[in-house]
């Protein structure tokens, strides 16, 4: 926590150098060196010296001016309130395509919040904008070195991105991209594509501008707009479809055939919503170079394949001398139901299958559940409801457990984005409602009951 007078600190580690210099918990950082510390960062390079100058103010309002020896770049033992010290940017922009503007009224506070954080994007792997902070901010990540950076470009077209942003301000971010890969930090950059705005020659123009900076700019990804069903008064957007999606990776396609000969790397990768929007078979696991976007939902499904079939692979390996999986008698007449979304139905339907062919005892219903609260065009897992659950599995049958991936829910909570609780699922469809981690192996566990 910080206050006008200093950051109060939180917790001190038993056996610390903060400890054994009298430090406590309570006690306030007034500067580091002659500084104030802004966040986190300040307070990060200011002790990475042989030599710390410490200005403490105690509980009781004493003063402490304390010197410490330590090893370059030791850790003090300080803990504070908020990782960041300083509190989160808000986003300052007025995007056409914002999903936040997209949300009901009535939900959660915090789910209104809009972060538009470079603190939060080396941290958390948030994507940025770069529109709310000066020349002299840009300055200081490129001091502390805060690689990589994730940044939402959209276009490189300056009246384009003004557009998108609803900001006449955000003209300049490719002269801040070049600043900062020149000065040797990493960006990654994501297009929200907006059917007739930044696509077609839009999209080719910024894949072209972006991908010039490569290795600097070491991923792009190309994610389709997300359209809920509350857009009254919103700026008018068309959402994806199969044939527009063909296109879009027709052409994303021909971009990284292009770069993987010139560069020796992909660079930009679709979503893998346009693959399953058209209908195609998505790349394989390799095609990813290291899933440099996986948290914009780019190389998920090539992903939890490997990871299920490898783990499949695995379980091949514990068969006994006749040839009888270990795990055919804990599966025996076992039912279990997965809930899943619309555009991950048939990917998580075949794996089902693959499942039940190796466990003959075993019956895995899949069922897709439409999205009623966000409305149609919203087909991910991760934006499902707990009400949307419930209404579409209420007359289901479920078996002995439903599973649901743990993306539905609050980060560390049971609780989906309508405020309802995994318990409370549970109890109106009356079936043990378990939740599992993303991932293949989580899944064939949660099946076969394992966990």
């Amino acid at each position: 926590m910080k206050n006008k007078k200093g950051t109060v600190i939180r917790e001190v580690l038993k056996g610390s150098i903060a400890e054994e210099a009298g430090i406590q918990p309570g006690d306030c950082i007034l500067e580091i060196n002659g500084e104030r510390i802004k966040d986190i960062f300040d307070y990060r390079f200011l002790i990475t010296d042989e030599n710390v100058n410490m200005v403490i103010r105690k509980e009781n309002g004493d003063i402490w001016d304390i010197d410490i020896e330590k090893d370059t770049y030791e850790d003090m033992g300080i803990e504070f309130e908020d990782p960041m010290i300083d509190s989160a940017k808000s986003c300052a922009n007025k995007c056409i395509f914002c999903f936040i503007d997209q949300l009901p009224k009535g939900m959660r506070e915090t789910l209104y919040f809009k972060d538009d954080d470079t603190r939060l994007s080396f941290l958390t792997g948030n994507y940025v904008t770069l529109t709310n902070i000066s020349d002299k901010e840009l300055d200081r990540i490129i001091k502390y070195h805060m690689s990589p950076i994730n940044i939402s470009v959209h276009s490189t077209n300056p009246s384009v991105r003004k557009l998108m942003l609803g900001n006449r301000f955000a003209g300049n971010i490719l002269e801040r991209i070049k600043k900062l890969v020149n000065a040797g930090i990493t960006v990654n950059c994501q297009i929200v594509l907006c059917r007739g705005i930044n696509d077609q020659e839009e999209l080719d123009r910024t894949i072209k501008d972006l991908s010039d900076l490569y290795p600097g700019v070491g991923s792009i990804s190309v994610v389709p707009v997300g359209i809920t069903k509350y857009r009254e008064g919103l700026y008018p957007l068309v959402p994806y479809d199969g044939e527009e999606s063909k296109k879009v990776l027709e052409q994303v396609e021909g971009w990284q055939k292009k770069l993987l000969e010139e560069k020796g790397s992909r660079v930009v990768y679709a979503a893998d919503e346009f693959y399953i929007m058209a209908e195609k078979e998505l790349p394989g696991y390799e095609e990813y170079e290291g899933f440099p976007q996986l948290e914009n939902g780019v190389g998920m499904v090539a992903l939890f394949k490997e990871e299920f079939f490898e783990y499949l692979e695995d379980e091949e390996a514990g068969l006994n001398e006749k040839g009888v999986n270990a795990d055919e008698k804990a599966v025996k007449d076992r039912i279990v139901s997965v809930a899943t979304g619309i555009s991950a139905y048939k990917i998580i339907k075949k794996l089902a299958e693959e499942l039940e062919n190796r466990y003959n005892n075993l019956k895995i219903n899949v069922y897709p559940v439409e999205n009623r609260f966000f409305g149609k065009y919203v087909t991910v897992a991760g934006l499902l409801t707990g009400q949307d659950i419930v209404y579409g599995l209420k007359d289901k049958e479920l078996g002995q457990v439903l599973l649901i991936p743990k993306n539905m829910l609050k980060s560390d909570e049971d609780v989906f984005l309508d405020d309802y609780t995994v318990e409370k699922v549970g109890t109106l469809l009356n079936v043990k409602v378990k939740v599992l981690e993303v991932n293949g192996k989580a899944f064939v566990d949660g099946i076969l009951g394992k966990i």
